[in-house]
C-alpha cells in the first residue's frame, strides 16, 4: 500500500492535523509526518516533494496557515496528488490560508479541503490510494455505509418522537 505524507508548516499546526493522523490510522494507511516550511526550509520541502513518489508515497497532505504556500510549493515539485489543509492561524480566521491554498495556477493543482479539515484530507488521500487497493476501497465503502445507517437511525428516532400524524 502506498504511504501518505502529512506535512505541516509549523509544529503549531499539529493539533489541527491530528484528525488526519487518526483517520489514516483508522484505515490502516501507512504515513509519515514532517515539518517543512515553504519559507523557512524551501530546499528541504522541495527535496521531500521531488523524492516522494520514489519513496513510496501515493498522496501528500500539506497543512499551513497564514500565507499557506506549503501545499503549492510541494505540488510544484511532484506529480503526486497534493491535498491542502488551510489552517486557521491568523486574524483572518483561515480565509487567507484558504485562498492561498485553493488559488493555484493552471497546471499545478492542489485539492483543498475546508479550513482545519484534516479528517477530510485524510479521507480524500485514502480514496486516491483506494483506486488501486480494493481492500481499502471496501473499508471506505463500509465506513460510508455505517455513517449512512447512523443518520437513518437518528431520523427514525426524531420521526418517532415528533411525527405523530
Amino acid at each position: 500500500m502506498k504511504k501518505v505524507a502529512i506535512i505541516m508548516g509549523s509544529d503549531s499546526d499539529l493539533p489541527k492535523v491530528e484528525g488526519a493522523i487518526t483517520t489514516l490510522e483508522k484505515y490502516g494507511i501507512p504515513f509519515e509526518v514532517h515539518i517543512f516550511s515553504a519559507h523557512r526550509t524551501p530546499e528541504e520541502a522541495r527535496a521531500f516533494a521531488l523524492s516522494a513518489k520514489d519513496n513510496g508515497f501515493g498522496a501528500i497532505i500539506a497543512a499551513a496557515g497564514k500565507a499557506a504556500h506549503l501545499a503549492g510549493a510541494i505540488a510544484a515539485n511532484t506529480i503526486l496528488p497534493v491535498i491542502g489543509i488551510p489552517i486557521k492561524a491568523s486574524a483572518l480566521e483561515g480565509i487567507d490560508a484558504l485562498l492561498s491554498t485553493v488559488q493555484m495556477p493552471a497546471g499545478i493543482p492542489v485539492a483543498t479541503v475546508a479550513i482545519d479539515g484534516s479528517a477530510n484530507a485524510a479521507i480524500l488521500a485514502a480514496q486516491i490510494i483506494a483506486v488501486s487497493d480494493e481492500a481499502l476501497a471496501e473499508r471506505l465503502a463500509s465506513a460510508r455505509a455505517q455513517a449512512s445507517a447512523a443518520v437513518l437511525e437518528k431520523d427514525a428516532e426524531i420521526s418517532a418522537k415528533y411525527n405523530k400524524n
